[in-house]
C-alpha cells in the first residue's frame, strides 16, 4: 500500500514573484491526492527567528533545519525560475544545491518551471525524475502520481 509522500518544496523567495510561483505550485501539490499535504515543506515559511537574519548561528540554525527537512521528505520538487524578469535563466543556487543533496541521497526530484523555452542545466536534467515545463504543462503537478514516480521528461534544450 502507498501512502502520501512528504514533499520538500525548493525554490527560491527572494521576491513577491517568486513567492508567488512557489504559492502557485504549493497549491497545485495540496490538490494532489498522493501528497501529504500537511507535510509540504517551504523553507520560507519555516525561518529561524531566534538569531539575527545572517548571522552565523543563524546560518548553521538555518542550514541544518533545511538539510533535515529533506532527510525526512520522500522526494524534493523544486522551482526553477529565479530571476527571469529580469531575462536571467540560470536557476537559484541554493535549489541548486538542494537538488543535489537529494539526488544524492537517493531522494526524487521533480523539477517545475514556468519559462517554459529555455534551456536547462544538464546536471539538473540528468537528476530528474520527472520535469512539468510551463504553465499549462505544471497543472499536471495536481494529478501527477507521487507513488509511482513515473519518469517524465520534457524536450527542452540543455546547457
Amino acid at each position: 500500500m502507498s501512502t502520501n509522500k512528504k514533499i520538500y518544496l525548493a525554490g527560491p523567495f527572494f521576491s513577491p514573484e517568486q513567492i508567488e510561483r512557489l504559492d502557485k505550485v504549493a497549491a497545485l501539490l495540496a490538490q494532489n491526492p498522493t501528497v501529504e499535504t500537511e507535510s509540504i515543506f517551504r523553507p520560507n515559511q519555516h525561518s529561524y527567528s531566534e538569531a539575527e537574519f545572517g548571522s552565523f548561528e543563524w546560518q548553521t540554525a538555518t542550514f541544518g533545519f533545511d538539510i533535515r527537512q529533506i532527510d525526512q521528505a520522500d522526494l524534493v520538487v523544486a522551482v526553477l525560475d529565479y530571476q527571469t524578469e529580469s531575462g536571467q535563466f540560470e536557476p537559484d543556487s541554493g535549489t541548486m544545491w538542494e537538488c543535489g543533496y537529494a539526488f544524492a541521497h537517493n531522494k526524487p526530484v521533480v523539477l517545475a518551471r514556468y519559462k517554459d523555452d529555455l534551456p536547462i542545466n544538464l546536471m539538473l536534467s540528468g537528476s530528474a525524475t520527472a520535469v512539468f515545463n510551463g504553465d499549462a504543462d505544471l497543472t499536471n503537478l495536481a494529478t501527477y502520481d507521487f507513488n509511482a514516480l513515473q519518469t517524465k521528461y520534457v524536450a527542452t534544450k540543455i546547457y
